[in-house]
This record gives C-alpha cells, sequence and structure tokens, in this order.
C-alpha cells in the first residue's frame, strides 16, 4: 500500500508526542509492504482494526493511541486522515474527517 502522509504524522509526533514515534513507525513499515484487498486482509496484520463507512481505525502503541486512514479496497492507497489518543477519538465522528 501506498501510504499518504507520513509528513503529517512526524509532525504530530514532533508537536509533544515522542512515545508514540517507534509504534508509528513500525505501523508505516508494515501498511508500506502490505497488500490489504479487505478488512480480513488488514486484520492478519493488525487483529484489532476496525472500518468505519471507508475509514480503517488502528489501535497505536497499545491502544493508547488511534490512527484513522482513509482506504478504497482495490486501490493500493490509504490516506492519513487523523491521528490521537483514544479518548481524543471517542470525540471525533470518524465518518467526517
Amino acid at each position: 500500500m501506498r501510504v499518504i502522509a507520513w509528513k503529517f504524522l512526524r509532525e504530530y509526533i514532533d508537536k509533544g508526542h515522542a512515545d508514540v514515534a517507534e509504534p508509528l513507525r513500525e505501523w508505516f513499515r508494515v501498511a508500506e509492504l502490505a497488500d490489504w484487498r479487505k478488512l480480513a486482509d488488514v486484520r492478519e496484520d493488525y487483529k484489532s482494526a476496525d472500518l468505519v463507512g471507508d475509514r480503517l481505525v488502528f489501535n497505536i502503541k497499545g491502544n493508547k493511541y488511534r490512527l484513522v486512514c482513509r482506504v478504497r479496497f482495490g486501490h493500493p492507497v490509504l490516506y492519513v486522515r487523523w491521528i490521537g489518543t483514544h479518548s481524543e477519538y471517542d470525540r471525533i465522528d470518524v465518518r467526517n474527517i
């Protein structure tokens, strides 16, 4: 999969979230090498991943953070839409980000 945009994730890390740097780098490496064509494929790598509309939601760093990506299975591209803590995630509408 092609992941857009690492820069967004790096900026999040640089703004005081250094504790998530390595887990995000690992997620990025896995996602870049993946050939996810359906949710079941994603769950082979990330058992707790969820699909909300066209958004894939990943638990990062033991569920401390949530990462939301737009996906269209069949197109090998993931668009990073949002990252934040689990409690911040509870206050957003995933479908509208």
